[in-house]
Parts: structure tokens; sequence; C-alpha cells
């Protein structure tokens, strides 16, 4: 998943990888300080126009600054250990002799072990507090060097223990920090590791399967001849916090802002205040833009329980439902429905009309009173339209990740998916996609069909089928988790300090509309003409 731009913008959110692989979620206000914990702060205008993935290192204030320094560590300083290590092991023998060095120096490592090592403060020369007065006057990799250099039994560790212990300290004493873009994979990472139930638990290998089946992508506006039919119309049941939304706009290419819109709102943010231009009036009054009509194209209708939608995470990538952005691009593309509104909208209020002022009446309003007037127009209007759209189907998908059993809900949403239509539902446990396979099996279609060809007038009883079983084809229902191993000559195992929780499972199936009516069969069947001499017996031996 690519950023969407190469260089940090103010207010904006983006990730702080520290040197113990912690990884911190910031927002990048003008004029303020960023708090790193034990590793110290920084001013915020420091890091606003600097790239990404770059590593920068906490300097002390000299005297007479006000504020802490970054310095760019350059590429060539991070993998400077590396080189070192490799320089070393070939730097002496020539050409000949320099595969037998190599080997000989792998096996006396393999054989190598720490049995015999003592590794206790005794070994260390250094006392606290002259670690402590080392850290005011020196950087984090001479408080290394020097911690190493002061080490007695260093000699008697193995290369892969010296790792080790020199990793150590660079977490502890290294100030130093990489920019890390906003994108969906740090985020469910960062959600999953603080709050997993916000997510569902999903992993980023299960929202991969996810997008992938779905089949998400950009899908051109229509020509004015083919106005009234829309395209690129996906329907998401996302209890996730707008992770589901976030993937599915990411894939549409409707996730975040251009990087000429963003480099225009940046600079007015500096100082360039260009007053735009006044919106256009309409029939209803001023087009403010705070209930917009849905677009013709690339669409998200999101489904949810509650009164609002809840998609808290979109914030991480500048969509804010409670303070709408004009120029973003899910402000008019992400449609919010409830339940309520797509199954009875006649009882929901926001779905009536409201009354109609005649414009004599309106002139004697006073500004307030006919400003909320036009906004519960604008609001209605709004409504209306998505909730007319949804129920008339058509959607090119359906992505479902919810707590409520699919089962259920599926009868109200299968029949508003086009035919050849994509169905992903993500759960975090098994069971109810393992008894949705069984809704949509072969056998149960089998004899579902029998049913209705025994009794045409009658649909089958919903006790033994819940579900049409004819709405979909081929379900799958399958799996995916990476788990990540230490692979070292003799200690190949996988990570003892993986992350449990749910293995997430994903059902996907293509959306079929049935035949009306019987199939028959015409023609002449009768038997074949045997060639002459054909007895139609077995070849003798």
């Amino acid at each position: 998943m690519a950023p969407s731009y190469g260089r940090t913008l103010p207010n904006t959110y983006v990730f702080l990888r520290l040197p113990s692989d912690i990884v911190k979620l910031i927002e990048l206000k003008p004029n303020t300080i960023i708090e790193v914990g034990k590793y110290g702060t920084f001013p915020s205008n420091l890091l606003i126009g600097r790239p990404y993935y770059t590593t920068f290192e906490i300097l002390d204030k000299r005297e007479g600054e006000a504020h802490v320094r970054l310095r760019h560590v350059p590429a060539k300083e991070l993998n400077a250990e590396v080189v070192a290590e490799y320089d070393a092991e070939v730097k002496d023998g020539d050409v000949g002799s320099e595969t037998v060095d190599l080997d000989e120096q792998r096996v006396a490592a393999v054989e190598k072990d720490n049995r015999l090592t003592v590794d206790n403060a005794t070994r260390q020369n250094l006392s606290h507090l002259e670690i402590e007065e080392l850290k005011q006057t020196a950087s984090g990799r001479e408080i290394i060097d020097t911690i190493m250099a002061n080490h007695n039994a260093l000699d008697e560790k193995t290369a892969y223990s010296k790792a080790k212990y020199s990793l150590r300290k660079a977490k502890k004493y290294l100030k130093r920090f990489t920019v890390l873009p906003m994108e969906i994979g740090t985020l469910q990472d960062y959600v999953r590791e603080k709050e997993p139930g916000r997510i569902l638990e999903m992993r980023e290998e299960s929202l991969a399967l996810i997008t992938a089946w779905s089949n998400a992508h950009f899908s051109e506006a229509l020509t004015s001849a083919s106005a009234d039919v829309q395209s690129g119309r996906w329907l998401a049941v996302d209890d996730g916090g707008g992770l589901i939304v976030a993937a599915l706009a990411e894939r549409m290419g409707i996730l975040r802002k251009d990087e000429a819109e963003a480099n225009v709102v940046s600079g007015s943010q500096n100082g360039d205040h260009s007053m735009p231009d006044a919106p256009a009036p309409t029939e209803d009054g001023p087009n403010h833009r705070d209930f917009p009509l849905p677009a013709a194209s690339n669409t998200i209708t999101n489904l949810h329980s509650m009164v609002q939608q809840n998609v808290s995470l979109l914030k991480f990538f500048g969509y804010d439902s409670n303070t709408p952005d004009t120029d973003h691009p899910l402000h008019d593309r992400l449609l919010p429905i409830s339940w309520l509104q797509l199954l009875h909208p006649d009882q929901d209020p926001t779905y009536r009309e409201p009354e109609v002022v005649n414009e004599g009446t309106l002139q004697t309003y006073k500004s307030g009173k006919k400003g909320t007037y036009y906004k519960k127009r604008r609001r209605w209007a709004r409504c209306k339209a998505i909730v007319d759209n949804a129920r008339a189907g058509g959607f090119e998908g359906l992505v479902m990740a919810s707590h409520m059993d699919p089962a259920n809900t599926l009868p109200h949403l299968i029949p508003r998916i086009r035919g050849g239509g994509h169905v992903v539902i993500y759960s975090p446990v098994i069971e109810p996609l393992v008894s949705l396979m069984d809704l949509y099996s072969r056998e149960r279609r089998a004899a579902y069909i029998s049913a209705l060809s025994q009794r045409p007038d009658e649909v089958p009883s919903t006790e033994d089928f819940p579900l049409d079983p004819r709405l979909l084809l081929a379900p799958t229902l399958q799996t995916s988790r990476i788990r990540e191993w230490q692979v070292l000559p003799g200690r190949t195992h996988p990570l003892m300090t993986s992350k449990g929780g749910s293995e997430g499972f994903v059902f996907t199936a293509r959306r079929v509309i049935p035949l009306e009516g019987g199939v028959e069969a015409r023609g002449n069947f009768g038997r074949k003409r045997k060639a002459p001499g054909d007895t139609g017996g077995t070849v003798g031996e």
C-alpha cells in the first residue's frame, strides 16, 4: 500500500518508529512540541516537509538554543555495522583462500556457544554513575562503543550474542526515530496492538484477502446517455471503526486527497489565505455542501446499526464525518444508511419530507430560521437519495465485517447485489461462516431445486431453507495468517513472542441470478445408427 505523498504535510497523522520497535502515532500540528517518551522532545516544525522513511536523531540543545535539533541519519551510517562485519570477514586472505577462511569462521561460529559464559554486572567496568555522566556529554553511538569497549567478557560471546547485545544497547541509548506514512497496514497493526476488539481482531493478511476478493476498483463515470445507470457502487457493513471502508476506498482511489489539493491546503495554513468562490445557489437555497447529494460512481454505501456510522479511523486519512471537508473525495462518495432506513424507511424521521414553505412565507423568515429550513431540506434530499439508491440495489459487491449473524442479514442484502457481484464476509470465529457454507452448499441447492420442481407454486419452507441457496455460487471459506520465524544455524523456530488472538476467517462467493421457469430439452434423441459389422459386443482378444 503506497503512501499518498512523498513528504510530510501539516495537520496530518504520521507514525514514528522508535529504536525499541514501538510505533508512535502523532499529529503534525505546526508550532507544537512532539514527545517521544524517554528519547526526548522536538518541535513539530522540524519534521514538516521532510520525506518519509527517513531516520532522524535527536541532538542535545546547544547553549543559547531554545529547542533541540534533528540530524538526518544517512543510510550509510545506518548500515555501518553490517558493512563493518562483512569487511571484517573478507579483509584477510587472498581470493583463493577467502572461501576456506569464511567456511572455517562459519564452522567456528556454529560450534561456539555461551555455556561457559557468565554474564553479570561485574563484567562491566563502567558503573551506573559513570554511564549517567556519559549520557550527558556523549552521543548515543559513543555511549554504546564505550560500554562495549569496557565489557570484559565480550570476546566470549558468539557473533549472534554480540549482535543481540549491541542491538539491546542501541534500543536503549540511540535517540533515533523513523518517519512512516499513514498507511492502512501500519494503522491496522497499531490499533490491533492497542485495541484489537475495535477492528474485530482483524489481521493485515485477512484484510488483504477481503480487499482482493471484493474486486473493489476505480470505475469511470458513465456518459450522459446512460447516466441513469450508476457504476462502481459497493455495499459495506463495517463494524470495525471504518477499517473496511478505508481499505475499499484506497482500492477505489478515493481515500486521500490529491497531492495538488493537499499542497493548496498546506499553503493556506502557512499564510496564503485566498478567498474561495461563493457557491452557486440552488432551488432550495445556497449550496453549502454540508449534506451533498451522492456521486454517480465510485461510492461506498456503509450500512450501520447505530444512529450514526462509526468510521472513526477515517480521521487519520483526513476525513471526519463530524467536521466534513468538502474537498475530500469521501465527502460525497461515502453514503451512510441505517438498517431502519434500508428495511423500513417510512419509520425513520429523517426520510420523511419536511414541510414545504412557499416563497412568500420564506421571505418573512429571519436568516437563522431560513438557514434551518434549507438545512432540513438538504438533509432530507441526501437521505432520500441514499435510501432510494440502496433499496434499488445494483451494487457491484458486498463486503461485511460485523458482529451480527450473516445468516440473518444476508436475506436482506443478497437481492441488492447485481449478477456476478462479489460477496465477502469476515468473522473473527469460524462458526457463523461454517453455518453459511452449509446454507449455500451444493447439496442444499439441489434439494431446493428439487422442492421447487415438485411444487412450482410454493416457496420451500424457511425452516429447511433459511436462505435461497441458488443466489450464491462457489461458496469458499478460507483463512491466512503469517507467522514469523527465526532462521539461524541450529536455532530455526517460530518466534515465541507473536501476539495471539483470533485467527480470522473469510467467506467468499459470487452472486448469480436464477433462471426463471424450468429448463426443457427439445429435439430428436434417436439412437445412433450402428456402423456396418458392429455387433455392439466386446472385442475378442
